[in-house]
């Protein structure tokens, strides 16, 4: 299971989400984020990744992680294998403004009008949850289609470890 980040900026009631353009998720509204570059830590490559997918400067004490989730994908997934551990964080100070890149069109939603049904299926169950301030541990189990999940396990934390 390899280690990869997500981060969502947010300011009042609102949560900028990004279109992904191509590879792993095209067509779905995520955060934005990725996988670890060798000798980087999660921190590292989500300031990374915010910077190369939509322009920001994150600053790690800017960094407020909300959750860890791991996302389970059936065994007969491709060679390098699609299980993910997710450091997922919420971001509300940051340098630059958001802009579109080759892999992210990002875009600001009021909390009432993120798009959920463009989004991963799990988003629904966690997303508002971590909105209104907790903190969430969990796995998603799923389908051998690789968009559906079967099962998860979801329960709010005080620390994540």
């Amino acid at each position: 299971m390899k280690d990869v980040t997500l981060c969502i900026l947010r300011q009042p009631g609102e949560v900028l989400l990004a279109l992904k353009k191509r590879g792993f998720g095209a067509g779905r509204w995520n955060g934005v984020g990725g996988k670890l570059m060798p000798g980087e830590t999660i921190e590292q490559a989500a300031i990374r990744e915010a910077e190369e997918e939509i322009g920001v400067k994150i600053k790690s004490e800017n960094l407020e992680k909300i959750a860890k989730l791991s996302f389970l994908f059936p065994t007969h997934q491709p060679e390098e294998g699609w299980d993910q551990m997710v450091h997922i964080y919420f971001v509300t100070d940051w340098v630059g403004e958001p802009s579109e890149s080759e892999e992210m069109q990002p875009q600001w939603f009021k909390h009432e009008e993120i798009p959920f049904a463009e989004m991963w299926p799990d988003d629904t169950l966690w997303l508002p949850r971590t909105l209104a301030g907790e903190k969430l541990e969990g796995e998603f189990h799923f389908a051998d289609d690789g968009t559906t999940f079967l099962k998860y396990d979801l329960r709010a934390v005080d620390t994540i470890h």
